[in-house]
Parts: C-alpha cells; sequence; structure tokens
C-alpha cells in the first residue's frame, strides 16, 4: 500500500513543487475594509479604511465627522455661560476639565479673578475626572483586547467618583458644574469626608488592575512592541497626553505650565519606559494612565486637605453677564486625553466673535495611518485604543 499521496498519485508530484506553491497557491489579494463607523474597538462613530493583504494592513486611513455637530460655531452664538453645556458634550468623559478649560480662557480673556476655594474644587473635580476617564480608557481597551472583567472593575470604581459629582451637581455624565467665575455649588457638607474615604478604597484597587490585566501574559503579548511610536513621531505629530508621555517625553501642562495653583501640590508626572518592551508601544501608553491615576489621587489628598482650611464664596455672578474685552487669547489645559486649547475672540460685547478648539483627540487621532502599516489586522484595534479618542472631541 502507498504510504504518502505523492506515492499514490506520482501524476501530480509537477504541481507540488516549492516553486509551484509560493507562486500559485499561496497567493493573496488586497482587500478594503471597513473598521466602523459602528465597531466596539473604535471607541466612538470612527471609520477607519483598512487595505489589507490577508491579515497583515498596508493601510489605515480614519475617516471622521460622523458625530460633527458644529460646537464651535454654536459658541459664536451664545454668550460664554451659556457654551459651558457644549463643552461637557465634546470630551463626554472628561466634561468638567472641558467646562475649566473653556471658563479659563473667557475669565483670563476678561480679566476676571477666581476665588480660592472655587479654585481648590476646580482642580479637585478636574482631577476626579481625570480618574474616571482613565478608568473608561483602561476598562474598554481591555475589552478591545478580549479582556472583559478589567471593565466590570473599573466601571465599578467610576460609579462612585460619578455619586460624587451628583452629589454636587445633580448630574453624572455632563456637569456644567465649572463655569465662568468659578463653579455654580459649593461642595456638599461632607464632600470632603466621602471623598478621602473613596481615595482611600480606590488607591488600593489600582493594583488590583495591574495584576488582572496589566501584567497579564495575554494582554502584554498584545499590547508590548505593537504600534511604537518613537519620540521624534510623537513631537513631529503634535501628541499630547499619554500618548506622548509614553514615549518617554516627560511633557504635561501641570508642571510645565502650572495653573490652579498646580505648582503647590507636589506630584510626579509618569513616562513610559519600555517595561514590557520598547519605549513607545502601546503597553506604555496605558500604563502611563494607569500611574497618572496614583498621581491624581496624590494631588486629591493634597487639594482636600486646603479645602478645609480655605473658606470663601465659590461662584462671582459676573459671570452671567461678562463682556469679552476686544483681543483674543489661546489657552491650554491638561485635559486626560491631552492638551485641550481654546482661542475665544472678544469684541467688547457678550458674545464672542471667533471659538476655536484644539482638541488631543483629534490631534492624537493623525497619526493612526502612520501607526497602522504592515501590522496584523488584530493589532489595529489595540494601536487605536491605546490612543483613547473620544470622539465627540475629535469632530466637535
Amino acid at each position: 500500500m502507498p504510504e504518502t499521496l505523492l506515492e499514490a498519485r506520482p501524476d501530480i508530484n509537477a504541481d507540488l513543487t516549492a516553486d509551484s506553491i509560493r507562486q500559485e497557491d499561496l497567493q493573496t489579494e488586497e482587500m478594503l475594509v471597513n473598521m466602523g463607523p459602528q465597531h466596539p474597538s473604535t471607541h466612538g462613530v470612527l471609520r477607519v479604511v483598512l487595505r489589507t493583504d490577508g491579515e497583515m494592513v498596508l493601510e489605515a486611513v480614519p475617516h471622521i465627522g460622523y458625530l460633527h455637530r458644529c460646537a464651535e460655531k454654536i459658541g459664536e452664538n451664545v454668550a460664554p455661560y451659556q457654551y459651558i453645556p457644549y463643552t461637557d458634550r465634546m470630551d463626554y468623559l472628561a466634561g468638567m476639565n472641558d467646562n475649566l478649560a473653556f471658563a479659563l480662557a473667557c475669565e483670563k480673556l476678561a480679566g476676571l479673578e477666581v476665588t480660592p476655594r472655587a479654585t481648590l474644587i476646580r482642580v479637585i473635580f478636574a482631577e476626579l475626572n481625570r480618574i474616571a476617564s482613565h478608568l473608561v480608557s483602561i476598562g474598554t481597551y481591555g475589552l478591545d483586547i478580549g479582556a472583559f472583567t478589567p471593565f466590570l472593575y473599573c466601571f465599578r470604581e467610576r460609579e462612585m467618583i460619578l455619586d460624587l459629582f451628583e452629589s454636587a451637581c445633580g448630574a453624572r455624565l455632563t456637569y456644567s458644574y465649572i463655569t465662568i467665575g468659578g463653579v455654580t455649588h459649593d461642595v456638599p457638607e461632607r464632600f470632603i469626608d466621602v471623598t478621602s474615604e473613596f481615595l482611600d478604597y480606590f488607591e488600593p484597587k489600582i493594583e488590583e488592575y495591574n495584576q488582572l490585566l496589566s501584567h497579564n501574559h495575554i494582554f502584554v503579548k498584545r499590547t508590548s512592541n505593537i504600534g511604537v511610536i518613537s519620540p521624534e513621531d510623537a513631537i513631529s505629530w503634535g501628541l499630547t497626553g499619554p500618548v506622548l508621555r509614553g514615549s518617554g517625553i516627560r511633557w504635561d501642562l501641570r508642571k510645565s505650565q502650572p495653573d490652579l495653583g498646580y505648582d503647590q501640590f507636589e506630584f510626579d508626572v509618569p513616562v513610559g519606559e519600555g517595561i514590557k518592551g520598547q519605549v513607545g508601544d502601546c503597553w506604555d501608553r496605558y500604563y502611563v494612565r494607569v500611574l497618572e491615576m496614583y498621581q491624581s489621587v496624590r494631588i486629591l489628598r493634597q487639594a482636600l486637605a486646603k479645602l478645609k482650611d480655605t473658606p470663601g464664596e465659590t461662584l462671582d455672578k459676573r459671570g452671567k453677564t461678562l463682556k469679552l474685552p476686544a483681543g483674543e487669547i489661546y489657552y491650554e489645559l491638561e485635559n486626560p486625553r491631552g492638551q485641550l486649547g481654546f482661542l475665544v475672540q472678544g469684541n467688547g460685547g457678550a458674545i464672542p466673535a471667533r471659538v476655536k478648539a484644539r482638541g488631543p483627540s483629534f490631534c492624537n487621532l493623525s497619526i493612526t495611518s502612520h501607526l497602522c502599516t504592515n501590522v496584523l489586522l488584530a493589532d489595529v484595534a489595540a494601536i487605536i485604543g491605546s490612543i483613547d479618542v473620544v470622539m465627540g472631541e475629535v469632530d466637535r
């Protein structure tokens, strides 16, 4: 009895040579694949057109605009305090930070001073929102890679932060709490104690996330040495926030251009160090956000201690009747996703002549085509997830 196929069928021997297998049987054709605009790994209504050759992605072109709502044009038709709710809808995972950036731009243009107590409250809510935003980023990034449990853990703690927000302003997603002239209300009576209790509970949980996800062997394999951004590329593409710091560049506006009294707080600026692979890979960008939560806890403890001894009003009511002088200002703040900037141009009236936003997600997304070249199809989700875009801020 013949032992092999070739012995049984000598007539097909000529068709099974090494050359014929390489040139004929293994040939593939390029194909265009639409990833999105409704796709669980695009973090919103983002469409990425992938040109693939088998499992390899040769080119990735992001298509945006599905969530465009004329946010900047609206800013040129309402008074500054009326525009605050629209900033919530840009980066809807960091509404407090967006409120703050626009409020500060208008206040600095008009020369409006905010009380020390209101400034401390702003810092507290900005850092709480930074943690809440990073929890969404970390949890959903686990989902992108295929890990479901970390998502539940992260949202468990995020709900507690939203409870704190709700106790102060009644809202859990779009807050309009930080406004022109300060904050709309003072914090509730037991807010400082409740927030301190939350921080005591939350800080050990970060190590749980590390054990569950950060150092998970499969997660590390899927993210280390993938989507590497060199420091030179990070600067050339105008990247900011954890995406920039993930490439080893220690640049954070809270340190380099401190405002809101950040120079009075002790905290560090984490950067990517190539612990699991190459500096600037997907794992580094993810882990910078984990480490930033530790630093936000440090800032919050110091701010809460200062708030106890800082009485006073929390809102200057002149914010509602604010008239912007002729001139313009561009002001940037360190948002959870990077540098969020607002250009506001006044003409002496109550309504700005020009409002323009510089969204960090929009700029960070620009490197997608550069990163998603000659990578595996499965790596595209890991790369886009590590950039952590919010499409409301990209499209505006």
